[in-house]
């Protein structure tokens, strides 16, 4: 059953059940009116017949495809209240009154809905008041009367039927160059989008050069890109990194390659469930963040960032709401990857002084991750996993909790080379004086022992700075000074890695792989050799995927 036809039960439901109002929150004006007109016209539904009436700001209460008059609203609900006729009334643009924005609702407005409502429930003739808004915070006098219905955006077959309207209607225009697989592709790429958005997308790619192929797939994406990009929420990161730039973190890497494909069809078969998610957690700089980028090219996944700051505002009652708004939209393009960086400043445990607002946010996310059923891969990364409360780590949150250390010399080689790769490109005035050979990598990987991988980067472009001020090329001369004159993170923060380090040992999974964690870097100045927490350190539970 499509999101819309248990939409439309749902309003069957209660339209017989006699609720009195309604409140459905969406932009999709449109296919409400629709909805609500398919159960009206059906007498069978609704046990009886029912006429349809709506209001808007600028025409007051009408019927549909007639022209009313500017009616204010404390007239029009006065007006429902004599209505002989069982009606469902449509009621848009009344958010204006009721608070949205952060404005203060009118009390008359309230009131009259208050009274509507009462005359609904105690009449001999059912009617049914149905409020649609994009959004709303309903007033507190309003809270238990009003019952509200849930509108999911599109889904797969709805978007279908748009991609064949908007096809049957230009046939004589067009031609259409599409394998099954490749429509299914091109309606996968218009999930998340609303039906007005989805027929903006389509018509654009049909305009685009009178041909409806695969190429066409990425201008739907762009179409998505920008609807994420105008909620505020969410940010569409576009795939550009390959899980290759990542060095090391061989367990993470196979952690994550055995479960791709893992929300498509065929892994129903082998009872395998989607991947909930996983918590990087590590020492700064070390591949968190660009692991989480590459899991996207990797899966083939949009990948979808949220910015917690941006959850919480100033209005009262906005942060949930943004919450739930920013979820339902992940969830709605799924499946999808929900990138969380740095999620212990968001969530994590600094104390209170918003009413609860936090607590609330991070109760209705944790809620979510705990039962969510859409396929959204969740990446949160930390890098002080102390800060976060405790029932964020429990099992079913996520899959997984990988810790990610300072690159061993195994890992290093790798960094050095990748790094030097994208520098030194043939036909690059920086290269050609410094050979990239065994010798030069075995005494970089030296060196650099303790440095994290964008220390590394850092290095390699502070090298490359040098030979451009004095106009040559790079020397490998260049390179050891650069790293002679940085001061790595495990000497400046040497106490807090340790600490870092004690907490994972046995709560967390290593992003290394066992036969590359021989050489850990050590922390002299935080602990010695002699401190037994260093030198027995594992680099967090020794589990290999």
């Amino acid at each position: 059953m499509s999101g819309g036809s248990r939409f439309v039960d749902a309003l069957v439901e209660l339209v017989r059940a006699r609720h009195p109002l309604l409140l459905v929150e969406t932009h999709e004006e449109e296919r409400v009116l629709t909805a609500v007109q398919a159960i009206v016209s059906d007498e069978a539904a609704l046990k009886r017949r029912r006429s349809l009436a709506v209001y808007t700001l600028s025409k007051g209460l009408h019927s549909p495809g007639t022209q009313g008059r500017k009616q204010e609203p404390v007239e029009a609900l006065a007006a429902i209240a004599k209505v002989e006729e069982p009606t469902v009334f449509v009621f848009f643009d009344l958010h204006h009154s009721l608070g949205a924005g952060g404005r203060p609702a009118e009390p008359a407005v309230v009131r009259a809905l208050l009274d509507a409502a009462l005359a609904f429930k105690s009449g001999a003739v059912p009617h049914t008041l149905v409020l649609v808004a994009p959004a709303l915070t309903l007033p507190i006098d309003l809270e238990k009367v009003v019952t509200v219905v849930d509108l999911p955006l599109p889904d797969a077959t709805e978007i279908a039927a748009v991609l064949d309207e908007i096809v049957a209607a230009n046939a004589q225009y067009i031609s259409v160059n599409l394998s099954q697989e490749e429509r299914q592709r091109l309606v996968q790429a218009a999930l998340g989008l609303t039906r007005w958005e989805a027929e903006n997308a389509f018509a654009r790619a049909i305009a685009a050069d009178g041909v409806l192929d695969a190429s066409d797939i990425s201008l739907v994406q762009d179409e998505k890109r920008q609807t994420i990009r105008k909620s505020g929420l969410l940010e569409y990161i576009p795939s550009t990194s390959s899980i290759d730039d990542v060095g090391g973190l061989e367990n993470l890497k196979r952690w994550l390659g055995k479960r791709n494909n893992a929300w498509l069809a065929d892994a129903v078969d082998w009872s395998v469930p989607p991947p909930k998610g996983i918590l990087i957690t590590g020492i700064p700089g070390c591949g968190k963040s660009l692991t989480a980028k590459c899991v996207s090219t990797l899966w083939g996944l949009p990948l979808l960032r949220m910015d917690i700051g941006k959850v919480f505002s100033g209005l009262v009652g906005s942060s949930e709401q943004n919450m739930r708004g920013a979820l339902k939209l992940a969830e709605a393009v799924s499946p999808s990857i929900l990138w969380i960086d740095e999620i212990e400043k968001g969530f994590g445990s600094s104390g209170g002084g918003d009413s609860g607002t936090s607590s609330r946010v991070f109760g209705t996310f944790l809620t979510w991750m705990q039962e969510k059923s859409s396929a959204v891969f969740v990446i949160a990364t930390a890098n002080k996993i102390d800060a976060l409360p405790p029932e964020f780590l429990r099992k079913r949150r996520f899959d997984e909790i990988f810790f990610v250390d300072l690159p061993t010399a195994a890992e290093r080689r790798p960094i050095w080379e990748l790094h030097l790769s994208r520098r030194l490109k043939p036909g690059s005035r920086s290269a050609g004086a410094v050979r990239v050979d065994d010798s030069l990598l075995d005494d970089l990987v030296g060196i650099s022992e303790g440095f994290s991988g964008a220390e590394i980067e850092q290095a390699v472009i502070s090298a490359c700075f040098d030979a451009f001020a004095e106009q040559r090329a790079l020397l490998a001369e260049d390179l050891r000074r650069a790293v002679d004159n940085t001061v790595p993170l495990s000497i400046t923060q040497a106490e807090q890695i340790t600490q870092i380090r004690r907490w994972a040992d046995t709560r967390a999974v290593a992003a290394t792989a066992t036969d590359d964690r021989d050489d850990y870097a050590a922390t002299p100045s935080a602990a010695g050799d002699s401190d037994p927490d260093v030198a027995s350190w594992r680099g967090g539970r020794t589990i290999d995927f």
